[in-house]
């Protein structure tokens, strides 16, 4: 298996691409349609031999551009099947447009946001400029759900539903030592290689579900997620209870701790939920109030982001009755809340 690093400008930065040697030559995610990324991941692809035409299969973790946008085209060349989460597939295939290219979902949102007009024409310009081009093409896809087991010949792939960050984004557990040597092989063996003495009990691929830098966004990168908040925390929970030994993110280097990782994220989102409870202490407030009060000005993408992250948490408040919502705003309606108790509980929460 090795994981192949490009250059992102449009998100997050640092895409990962995974290309496993099954019997099925199989890529982890894409990267996004752009023409100098393309040209990276081919050129990263032509290293070890292999070109968009001798792909089998294509595994998404999610419907993001930048995970999924070159799908269609190695499809294209190769007939690959390209396998993504049922929720995400109707994106994917270009059944269903996700808020960036859909008005009326943009409309209603931001009006429940409370979003200003001048903050709603950036972020529309944004889309409109920033979104040409991600996606080069629609593929056909397989669907899949949480426990399906994706077989690559001699290696197999366990699909783990772990929404938030998007509505069907999904981890993909495997053993290690199926992969040759320990299975923890990057393009730079120097720096990639296993340290430890034994191989990896356990590894996934965790796409956008667990960075080593960022906290994913939640509510702003699919508006689609029911409490994004809440579903998010239950697929970090999630993440500990499992325990895999090592994490192959979609941005950026692996992680080796990932129940601590994911515990970490945990906490960060405890703390920010506080944060908005301190705002809406102050008086009642809208979600662009809220963001406003957590992020300051935004721009790019963030401006979707932003807001949709403050919108997470307050709808997470109002869900357990802590604030309550009339039209675009939200007050406090419990001046003390037990902000620990709004969120799921593991074995490592005194460990960060």
């Amino acid at each position: 298996m090795y994981r192949i690093q490009l250059d992102n400008t449009v998100f997050e930065g640092e895409n990962a691409v995974y290309l496993i040697d099954a019997d099925q030559t199989t890529l982890v995610d894409t990267a996004v349609a752009t023409p100098a990324v393309r040209a990276d991941l081919e050129a990263g692809l032509g290293r070890h031999g292999v070109g968009f035409a001798d792909i089998d299969t294509v595994v998404l973790t999610h419907w993001h551009p930048d995970h999924a946008g070159l799908a269609g085209a190695i499809q294209a060349e190769s007939d690959a099947r390209v396998i993504v989460h049922a929720a995400d597939a109707p994106i994917v295939d270009g059944s269903e447009q996700p808020l960036t290219a859909d008005p009326d979902q943009q409309r209603e949102t931001f009006t429940a946001w409370g979003m200003p007009t001048t903050a709603r024409e950036r972020l529309q310009s944004f889309f409109e400029s920033a979104a040409t081009g991600l996606v080069e093409r629609n593929p056909t896809v397989t669907p899949v759900e949480d426990g399906d087991v994706v077989d690559l010949g001699g290696v197999t792939l366990e699909t783990v539903h772990l929404p938030g960050h998007t509505a069907g984004l999904c981890g993909f557990a495997f053993d290690p030592t199926a992969m040759g040597s320990d299975g923890l092989v990057g393009d730079d063996r120097s720096s990639d290689d296993h340290t430890g003495d034994e191989p990896a009990r356990s590894a996934i691929f965790t796409g956008d579900a667990l960075l080593p830098r960022y906290t994913p966004n939640v509510g702003g990168a699919d508006v689609r997620v029911e409490d994004p908040l809440a579903t998010y925390a239950a697929s970090l929970a999630r993440l500990v209870d499992r325990d895999p030994a090592v994490a192959y993110p979609g941005h950026r280097d692996r992680i080796d701790e990932p129940a601590r990782r994911a515990a970490e994220i945990l906490a960060h989102h405890r703390e920010r939920t506080g944060r908005v409870v301190d705002v809406l202490d102050r008086g009642p407030a809208t979600t662009w109030e809220v963001s406003a009060a957590l992020f300051g000005d935004l721009e790019g993408i963030h401006v979707l982001h932003g807001p949709g992250e403050a919108f997470a948490h307050l709808d997470h408040l109002a869900g357990a009755g802590v604030a309550e919502r009339n039209g675009a705003t939200y007050r406090l309606v419990e001046s003390t809340p037990d902000v620990d108790a709004l969120f799921p509980t593991t074995r490592l929460d005194d460990a960060v």
